[in-house]
């Protein structure tokens, strides 16, 4: 075919508005011509025949295309580059052909998103200034993904000016520099200007950038363009036989069926969050059995679509491209006879006309239906974009022949809305007109799912299920030193990074094992009061979310201790907490979608002064959980600061798991919530620390306490007993009143830098710059690991009377490096 020579989808645009469309060979069947609909910045539409978006093609054409250009990029890279390379695809259009791109090259995948999620900062944003919704987010659940040297390859489905990329490049440039980019497109449509416009940018950055395309023109366009083109859409319009442009519709509602389809666990849905070669193994091996789901739903269909010659169209949804497309595929295999053709919904608005020299024939225009909240009808956000969604060339219009005898829609949940099903105009039911069946395929949007040991953590798996997000791979930790001053200055959150794992010197491991021999019974006693109290207060059905990390040891010996007295299996869940940035909303929702809010019990070590038990309160009185049931009552093993009414004691004596930091909570970090390391939707973070197994003690910890639960057994149930007639159990917050009365006699104006109790005292030795120790005096063997601490670290331990805790650890206010202690020697020491 030359270049000159017009297809079926072209004709009618170049004979109207004058606009041609001039390249090279393979130009004219890849793209024709439409008109867009309110959009004055640009009046044509290139409209693809080997995309999947607007013209319903066979699947096998639209990953194949997809599939070429990927195998071009490897042979440009080589095969050592193209090991490191990343792919980046465009919202809404490219977002299927990015990832068959990523196929072809078998690397990482990522796409812009118009699906913003509130509260989730995003690791980067560009604009496209053409089009209808400009905002494009990066939002990877990985925020490594795009850190690393390699080639960047940027995928769209045409490339006209530029400007796009031109964007995309400096905006992640500035964040990520590499030295190669590759920009890979159907169609490469710049003139002289755009290509000059690239090449200096690359100039200017000091990076190679190569571009890789299927087919290359020109589209050339009279001066009056929108003017011709508002002419010609105002002109259809008026002429338009609505029942000719949808065609007949059926008496009666064609029926649907709904399919859950049998998504592997934690799978991501594409690559909204990131996609990697493994998440497209584990999709491959799965998608015979999920087109077996497709293919036993429409075996029950009418005439010819349940039979062996019937029509099928795969339907996607907005940027839902890829895993519709592979399932169409799979689904065309699995019935044979080139049956299935393959489009999806958009955002973009284009004139119908159903003309055979027009590419879009016919056109559905619904209620968007895809929510996110906070961005308006369209739950987007993004100004401009229209609260009408589209499909395309779906309904036959005025030739039967073009008719699907079943439609497939594929969505994730999210889209599942009620705005899909319900109204005159709502996608489903306008669907039900204009074919024979519909069926609905539902797959879960991409969510985090629990880790377990010991691929996470070295507890077992049945001891628990964080609710975290493994980081073990993300360099978190730094000096102590630079930590305190970054947080006391304001520069950072302490939850941003984490510090270096403290490993403790023989001797205090020894003070470690004697603490644990003296204190095994006396805290396998504050579990079993604490276990049994809340089996006569919440019921059997308990289910225990514990603060990460140091609440995990307490929240799996609670559970030990309801299996071992009453036979019950309860659920485990651990969760962080982040003073200041309160508890994991992520990890909320998760629990009140599959247990009862009401009966999640939180549960921590000990209290210190009570900020994180006002924290978990005011958390949970937010607008978002106010509702949902969540008690913030917080049961705790000891309690001298008095502010929780569940709890195994109130004297503050040491629990040993106090005495270290990972090697004693399952080789866990304290948990991380930094933006641009948690994601959308993700979990709060934390690291194993597997390389620490050789000290690891927390096994040990749990069987040495659980041990003593027969012989405590009788003194605990009498000790819940007299907890629930114990008319001083209610909080009087004796420890905040005492927290602040220290920070005003040593001139502490950030109550925050006091850290009361015996294990708080140990956490500033071990991870904070400690000012000076006061300990109560008497007090004996209780803190022979605190003085221990305080010794190597050059710390003043100041004995004083009347004090209501063993001990309180402050931090040194007003800290820089370089300030001195109160012994007059640096702060800076051993063990940090």
């Amino acid at each position: 075919m030359s270049a000159t020579q017009q297809t079926w989808n072209g004709r009618w645009v170049a004979d109207r508005a004058g606009i041609s469309l001039l390249g090279s060979e393979r130009l004219p069947e890849l793209v024709g011509l439409a008109l867009r609909a309110g959009n004055r910045r640009r009046a044509h539409l290139l409209v693809s025949n080997v995309l999947g978006k607007h013209v319903p093609q066979r699947p096998s054409v639209v990953h194949g295309a997809g599939l070429e250009l990927g195998h071009r990029v490897r042979a440009l890279l080589g095969d050592e580059a193209a090991a490191r390379a990343v792919v980046l695809g465009y919202a809404e259009t490219a977002t299927g052909l990015g990832h068959s791109v990523a196929d072809g090259l078998d690397a990482p995948y990522l796409h812009s998103t118009r699906r913003p999620v509130p509260g989730i900062a995003p690791l980067g944003g560009f604009e496209e200034e053409h089009s209808h919704a400009t905002s494009h987010l990066l939002l990877p659940t990985d925020p490594e993904l795009l850190s690393g040297g390699g080639p960047l390859v940027l995928v769209d489905d045409e490339f006209s000016t530029g400007r796009t990329v031109l964007n995309t490049i400096r905006e992640l440039h500035a964040r990520y520099p590499r030295e190669h980019y590759v920009v890979v497109a159907l169609v490469d449509l710049r003139s002289a200007a755009d290509r000059h416009r690239l090449a200096e940018t690359a100039a200017q950055l000091g990076v190679r950038l190569d571009l890789v395309a299927t087919a290359s023109g020109a589209v050339q366009l009279p001066e009056d363009v929108v003017q011709r083109a508002e002419r010609l859409i105002a002109d259809a319009v008026a002429g338009t036989d609505a029942a000719a442009a949808v065609g007949e519709a059926a008496a009666e509602p064609a029926p649907l069926v709904r399919v859950d389809l049998d998504w592997p666990a934690g799978l991501p849905d594409g690559g909204r969050h990131g996609f990697t070669p493994a998440d497209r193994a584990r999709l491959d091996a799965a998608l015979p059995a999920l087109a077996g789901q497709v293919a036993e739903a429409l075996a029950g269909a009418p005439d010819a679509a349940g039979r062996g010659d019937g029509r099928v169209l795969v339907l996607g949804c907005e940027e839902l491209m890829y895993a519709p497309l592979r399932l169409a595929g799979a689904l065309d295999e699995r019935l044979g006879g080139d049956r299935v053709r393959y489009s999806t919904t958009t955002r973009s608005p284009v004139l119908a006309v159903d003309d055979p020299g027009y590419a879009i024939r016919t056109r559905l225009a619904f209620p968007a239906h895809d929510f996110q909240g906070g961005g308006g009808a369209d739950g987007g956000g993004v100004e401009g974009a229209s609260p009408e969604r589209y499909a395309y060339n779906v309904a036959p219009g005025a030739d039967p022949a073009r008719r699907f005898d079943a439609v497939v829609l594929v969505v994730d949940d999210v889209a599942d809305t009620p705005a899909l099903h319900r109204g005159e105009r709502a996608l489903l039911g306008q669907l039900r007109q204009v074919t024979d069946l519909v069926v609905l395929a539902v797959l879960p949007s991409h969510r985090p799912v629990p880790l377990h040991g010991p691929a996470f953590s070295s507890y077992r798996r049945d001891e628990v299920a964080w609710l975290l997000k493994d980081l073990s791979g993300v360099p978190l930790e730094a000096p102590t030193e630079e930590r305190e001053e970054a947080v006391q200055s304001g520069g950072a959150h302490y939850a941003e990074s984490l510090p270096v794992e403290y490993q403790p010197s023989p001797a205090y491991q020894e003070l470690f094992q004697q603490a644990l021999h003296g204190s095994a019974r006396r805290i396998a006693l504050a579990v079993g009061t604490v276990a049994e109290t809340l089996l006569r207060e919440r019921g059997p059905g308990l289910v225990l979310a514990s603060l990460a990390r140091a609440g995990t040891p307490v929240g799996i010996l609670i559970r030990r201790w309801l299996a071992f007295a009453h036979g019950l299996d309860v659920p485990h869940y651990a969760v962080s907490i982040v003073r200041g940035r309160g508890i994991d909303q992520v990890a909320l929702r998760y629990l009140a979608d599959r247990h009862r809010a009401a009966d999640v019990v939180f549960v921590d070590g000990w209290t210190g002064k009570g900020a994180i038990t006002r924290e978990l309160a005011d958390a949970l009185a937010v607008d978002a959980l106010a509702g949902a049931g969540f008690d913030p009552a917080l049961a705790v093993l000891a309690d001298p600061g008095r502010c929780v009414r569940t709890y195994g004691t109130r004297d503050d004596f040491l629990i040993p798991s106090a005495c270290l930091n990972s090697t004693v909570s399952g080789l866990v970090s304290r948990t991380v919530l930094r933006p641009g390391l948690i994601g959308p939707g993700d979990f709060h973070g934390a690291k194993h620390y597997r390389e620490l197994a050789g000290s690891d003690v927390s096994a040990a910890f749990l069987d040495a306490v659980s041990g003593h639960f027969d012989a405590v057994r009788a003194s605990a149930v009498l000790g819940a007993e007299q907890l629930a007639a114990d008319p001083d159990r209610a909080p009087d917050w004796a420890g905040w009143a005492a927290v602040e009365r220290i920070s005003a006699a040593y001139g502490i104006d950030d109550v925050n830098l006091v850290k009361p109790g015996v294990g708080e005292t140990t956490r500033v030795l071990l991870r904070r710059v400690p000012w000076r120790v006061l300990a109560r005096r008497g007090v004996g063997a209780d803190l022979d690991h605190v003085r221990l601490l305080a010794a190597q670290r050059g710390v003043e331990v100041e004995e004083v009377d009347e004090l209501p805790y063993s001990c309180v650890g402050l931090i040194h206010p007003r800290y820089t490096r370089g300030a001195t202690g109160a012994s007059g020697r640096a702060v800076a020491g051993e063990g940090a």
